[in-house]
């Protein structure tokens, strides 16, 4: 269960927990205002003498990776992944922050938290609310810091000042004013009552370089509503906020039909303002050198390739295609997403499980590996002669092999969905049939459900309780259903249950309904009963 931290309240991470590999969570939120989450690496002198260690949506991690960004995910407005073992000696301090982006104060948050997790668990959270503060547009809510071994402490310190003066008070640089006043508001699509809300964060890169980061997806911070494109970069912070390398520009390339953006003609310079727009209904005139593009609802001249737009020639290049181009945009959708956590689904039908993370290895069905990177031991796992036994006598039985080490593993089965379950102290009754694999923690064994109804008077499944994630597979996705008075399902299709419900067999069979030939084939079905909160999965397809 996680420790409930107050205002200055302050422990070991070893007496926390015994991993270095840590998921940081911040939720923070008020209505129709924007925040910028950081995390400041200082020295021992409480500065940022090195600027690449400001963590923030436009420096999405460190050189060496010991503090990533990942985004909004799991319920909380940002997170971050900090490896421990891995940051350098000369920082001995980390600083998580949240500031304002725009007007307002902090006394207008709602209830919001940091927290800690480690191996899928949560291990610590901070929480506070606005009543905690003022007028203060910043606040520096939690740190670890080193004195001897790594520690965490509560902040909630209210900062007066946004995030340059938070900057400052650091040590960092602020780059002067560059941009007249007058770009913020031009550029803003409207979608919140502050200008600067809806104008491209502060110490950010403008909208067109920010949705697609060299960092995987999920750590990117979601893109803003499309807006024309600013015609110069909005940087009102520190110098080290350089964009990473973009990929997508957002401006159309090619000429395009009334109302968008056009190239700049023959003899135009870059920059100056596009030519008048043709009358409604009519298409704008063909770049010196281009053929004209063809009528609107017409196909492209004859050998046009399918899916170039009208009116750009072939073998001249029109700009930077979205992804990229060639192989690299061919396998940019399939890239490996890492989330910092210990189980991240890559697609449906594929999980990678980190061992780094959490302490214990992965028991997994054998022969699910798929691919593995890293120092990874893999080993039978015996159930043992009792064990066997109960699993042949009760179709049971889990042919497992165990993953250990420091590494990724991939795992799969027959293209089946996946799905992950977190337990936290409570159960969960799965087939043997759709157990993909689980943390080695949890404690699993066969349960009965009992039935007067069919041959042998019960039914049998396997029982999963304790602290980790087990991995489920189905045929298709799945459907999940509260648990009432009435609710049964065919006990093919059933994939697994909570615990806590109350299980029966149900049967129509009839010694009448038998003297007659033919039956509709539902005889068994399971009958699910329970307090509200009780669920049951079904898949779409009969084992």
């Amino acid at each position: 269960m996680a420790r409930e931290f107050q205002r200055g309240h302050k422990a070991k991470i070893s007496d926390l927990t015994p991993g270095t590999d840590l998921y940081v969570g911040v939720q923070i939120a008020a209505p129709g205002l924007t925040f910028d989450i950081s995390c400041f690496g200082l020295d021992a002198h409480e500065q940022l003498s090195d600027d690449r260690y400001f963590i923030f949506f436009n420096q999405p991690k460190s050189p060496e990776e010991s503090i990533q960004l990942l985004g909004a995910q799991s319920g909380d407005t940002e997170s971050f992944r900090v490896t421990l073992d891995r940051i350098p000696a000369a920082i001995q301090k980390l600083s998580f922050t949240a500031t304002l982006d725009g007007s307002g104060q902090m006394s207008q948050i709602g209830p919001g938290y940091i927290r800690i997790v480690a191996g899928g668990e949560e291990v610590v959270r901070y929480a506070f609310t606005g009543s905690e503060f003022t007028t203060e547009r910043a606040v520096m809510l939690g740190d670890f810091y080193l004195k001897d071994v790594w520690r965490f402490a509560a902040v909630g310190q209210g900062f007066d000042g946004g995030l340059d003066a938070l900057l400052k008070n650091f040590g960092g640089e602020v780059a002067e004013e560059e941009a007249p006043p007058a770009a913020a508001p031009a550029a803003a699509p409207g979608f919140a009552p502050p200008a600067q809300a809806a104008a491209p964060p502060a110490f950010g890169a403008p909208p067109a370089a920010q949705a697609p980061q060299p960092a995987p997806s999920f750590g990117t911070p979601p893109a803003p509503t499309p807006s024309p494109a600013p015609q110069q970069p909005m940087h009102a912070a520190p110098t080290i906020a350089a964009p990473l390398a973009p990929q997508t520009p957002q401006a159309p390339q090619a000429p395009s039909p009334y109302g968008q953006p056009h190239q700049p003609q023959f003899g135009q310079v870059p920059g100056q303002g596009a030519p008048p727009a043709p009358p409604f209904g009519q298409q704008a005139p063909a770049p010196y050198g281009q053929p004209a593009p063809a009528p609107y609802g017409q196909q492209p001249p004859m050998g046009m390739p399918p899916g170039v737009p009208q009116g750009m020639p072939q073998g001249v290049p029109q700009g930077v295609p979205a992804t990229g181009a060639g192989l690299q945009a061919a396998l940019q959708p399939y890239k490996e997403t890492a989330t910092g956590q210990r189980w991240t689904p890559q697609n449906q039908q594929l999980m990678r499980v980190d061992l780094t993370m959490g302490g214990s290895g992965v028991l997994a069905r054998q022969g699910s590996m798929v691919m593995y990177q890293g120092k990874v031991d893999f080993g039978y796992k015996s159930a043992g002669f009792v064990g066997r036994a109960v699993g042949n006598a009760t179709g049971q039985e889990m042919q497992l092999m165990r993953c250990t080490g420091r590494g990724q593993v991939f795992l799969a089965e027959e293209g089946s969905h996946l799905h992950p379950i977190e337990l936290q102290g409570d159960a969960i009754c799965v087939s043997a049939e759709s157990v993909l694999a689980f943390d080695e923690s949890l404690q699993y064994e066969v349960r009965r459900v009992e039935g007067h109804g069919i041959p042998g008077g019960a039914l049998f499944t396997m029982q999963f309780q304790g602290t980790g994630t087990v991995i489920v597979k189905t045929h298709g996705t799945p459907v999940v259903l509260p648990v009432t008075p009435t609710t049964f399902a065919d006990c093919n299709a059933v994939v697994a249950w909570s615990a806590a419900s109350q299980v029966i067999v149900s049967t129509q069979v009839r010694l009448r309904r038998n003297a007659y030939p033919g039956h509709s084939g539902e005889t068994v079905n399971l009958q699910f009963r329970g307090a509200p909160g009780n669920f049951i999965v079904v898949q779409p397809y009969e084992v």
